[in-house]
């Protein structure tokens, strides 16, 4: 049997994260209602919400530092949130609460039938603005971390957090679910972007995701690599390797991708990755990028035990983070994050389920020495 003794925690663990927060109100219901319609909930809860804050409290549970910098507003939601922020450790003193106001929230209906959620978001006001954030207490929340990390809301102010942190050259990380105006400042100056399935080929109009993500690493010369999440498809990654000779042969990315989901084996439950040899990778009239591919699968959850998506994304890249400040190689963080994110979906909303990390689930995947990349090591996760 596998030990479950745990490597040292990272030496840097303060992370700094922006963006919103807000008070999810869930609703499970058999089927999704139609227009005109009643119907009754299985059942309910109320849960702090909104994608800075649930990535963050993913950071927290696995032994991070998290700061958030978001808004809200002095009234019964927003107390709420608060407190549930800093029962899980989460730093707090950067949020600004606004004395007259309304804090976000959104109505989540999560169907049994689809295992999909639906989700009606309102905005609080007023918006967090640059002015909210004075020099001295953004330099506080700076100090010491070790990647910003941005949610893709609010894209003005949040602009103006990006510049800060990249004048201090601190490493940022991105959230690009949709293209949002503004989006660009933020995304310039970004080492590391984890996008939604649909965000790389609306943003580079490419016709393939492969190609999409050359294109991306093309336009954007800081980005160091870049993720795109598939939900039950798993994710697939280019990091960019910079060589003193980089290789002569070039391989078109799209073939190279079908490569290595040629090699997945779909009987294996757990995640793992599937990775490619440092190459020249080429998108046919976009260019050239060098470095590496990799394809990570997600965990199969049995239907049993798949109760809520809500937030396995947010859950995604807080994983994303811990790897970050652990020094993790890919091969090793992206089934890692995959595992964090199952474990998020085994529970209702964002937050019930995410693993601590002392927990014996992610155990297999934080030892030292186990990389995740074939098939041989996810079956010795599952003995």
């Amino acid at each position: 049997m596998a030990s479950h003794s745990l490597p040292p925690l990272p030496k840097q663990r303060i992370i700094v994260g922006f963006g919103g927060t807000c008070l999810d109100y869930l609703a499970v219901v058999a089927n999704f209602p139609k227009p005109d319609d009643k119907c009754r909930s299985r059942s309910m809860k109320m849960q702090g919400g909104g994608d800075a804050a649930n990535t963050l409290t993913c950071a927290a549970r696995l032994d991070l530092n998290p700061r958030l910098i978001s808004k809200i507003a002095d009234d019964m939601p927003g107390s709420s949130i608060l407190r549930e922020l800093e029962a899980d450790g989460v730093d707090t003193s950067f949020l600004v609460v606004a004395k007259e106001g309304v804090t976000p929230f959104s109505y989540v209906i999560v169907d049994q039938k689809t295992n999909t959620r639906t989700c009606i978001f309102t905005p609080g006001h007023p918006p967090l603005q640059p002015d909210d954030l004075s020099p001295s207490n953004l330099e506080d929340a700076m100090r010491g971390a070790s990647v910003v990390y941005f949610d893709g809301r609010l894209t003005y102010t949040a602009a103006f957090v990006a510049r800060e942190a990249a004048r201090r050259n601190i490493p940022i990380l991105l959230d690009a679910e949709k293209k949002r105006e503004g989006l660009y400042d933020i995304l310039v100056l970004a080492r590391y972007a984890v996008c939604a399935a649909k965000f790389p080929q609306a943003w580079t109009e490419a016709p393939t995701i492969g190609s999409a993500l050359v294109s991306m690493l093309l336009r954007l010369p800081k980005l160091k690599f870049v993720i795109v999440t598939l939900g039950a498809m798993g994710c697939i990654m280019l990091e960019r390797i910079d060589t003193e000779q980089p290789p002569t042969e070039e391989v078109d990315v799209d073939s190279l991708l079908r490569s290595l989901e040629q090699r997945k084996d779909n009987t294996v439950t757990a995640p793992i990755c599937i990775s490619s040899e440092v190459v020249s990778m080429r998108a046919e009239g976009i260019g050239t990028v060098h470095g590496k591919l990799f394809l990570g699968t997600a965990e199969k959850i049995p239907p049993s035990e798949l109760i809520d998506t809500t937030g396995a994304g947010d859950a995604f890249i807080g994983a994303v983070l811990y790897g970050l400040c652990a020094e993790m190689p890919p091969e090793k963080m992206l089934p890692f994050a995959a595992k964090v994110a199952a474990s998020c979906c085994r529970a209702l909303g964002a937050r019930t389920g995410l693993p601590q990390r002392t927990d014996l689930c992610l155990a297999p995947f934080l030892q030292d020495g186990c990389i995740h990349n074939t098939t041989k090591c996810a079956s010795n996760i599952s003995d």
